[in-house]
């Protein structure tokens, strides 16, 4: 297991001061999730087991593995769909559990349709009241909250739109709204990249990491594409040989790692000015 504190990356973390005394110490780093020898059996298939790791507020995380190595499936034990058929799972200090709204969620992209009516701000709201359409049925106090997180992912301007006819990046900007919108510490966001064009990519990578910076919250970011977000991280947990093993990046970025993660030939390519890519067949 990788101490969390090793990490390059992680001067947002607070530390104790052994020189100092008690009243001066600042207080370790709260656990958002804490796993513990945790394994998960799908139809009496192992998806994935041994799961030992925790993950600190404020952390960006990625999840990283190849297809059908079980990244859903963590973020659906994260969110209580699915039990633990072994270990322990903790979220924000309890044990996972449905509906809590301290953990906010991006599903998978998927293209809204053009005819598909819906303004963005209710769309938003849809995370505040559920089935309930419309500000007809909303408070004050909701409609302020669909506000702030329209703002939060720069689309106030977009409030009115009918979200069918927006962008694939407007529209998974929406999608962050609607995860922020009853103000979560944790953050789960699966595969948001997928079917947006570069540009939409790097402002969706950036948008999240400032949520994560400005508002504390813990992020769990899954992704196929590790070069967006080398200098983002603080840590990945990457799926391998059907076990979740949390590492820096520096552990993590290597090309017998990612080779054998992806089972394909990677290389790391260095630049002279100091910067590093992922290729890959």
């Amino acid at each position: 297991m990788v101490n969390p504190f090793s990490s390059h990356n992680h001067s947002r973390l607070p530390t104790i001061d052994a020189a100092t005394g008690p009243a001066e110490q600042t207080a370790l780093p709260l656990e958002s999730v804490t796993f513990e020898d945790a394994a998960v059996e799908l139809g009496g298939r192992t998806i994935w087991s041994h799961g030992s790791f925790k993950v600190y507020q404020g952390e960006m995380v990625g999840l990283i593995g190849p297809n059908g190595a079980g990244k859903t499936t963590l973020l659906r034990v994260l969110l209580g769909q699915i039990k633990a058929s072994h270990g322990q799972v903790r979220v924000l200090g309890a044990p996972a559990r449905r509906g809590n709204r301290d953990v906010g969620y991006v599903p998978q992209h998927q293209t809204m349709e053009l005819d598909l009516a819906v303004r963005a701000f209710d769309f938003v709201m849809m995370g505040l009241t559920g089935h309930r359409w419309g500000l007809g049925r909303a408070s004050n106090a909701e409609r302020h909250s669909v506000q702030e997180a329209l703002k939060a992912v720069n689309a106030a301007a977009l409030a009115d739109e009918p979200i069918g006819v927006l962008s694939g990046g407007e529209q998974q900007r929406l999608r962050i709204a609607q995860a922020l919108v009853t103000e979560p510490r944790l953050l789960l966001l699966d595969e948001p990249l997928a079917s947006l064009d570069l540009r939409s990519r790097h402002e969706i990578v950036d948008l999240v990491q400032r949520i994560s910076r400005e508002r504390r919250v813990t992020v769990l970011f899954v992704t196929h594409d590790l070069n967006l977000f080398l200098g983002v991280l603080d840590r990945v947990i990457y799926l391998l040989d059907c076990k979740p093993i949390a590492a820096s990046m520096d552990e993590v970025v290597r090309p017998d790692i990612l080779s054998r993660l992806y089972r394909a030939p990677v290389r790391i390519v260095h630049t002279s000015d100091g910067r590093r890519f992922i290729t890959g067949v």
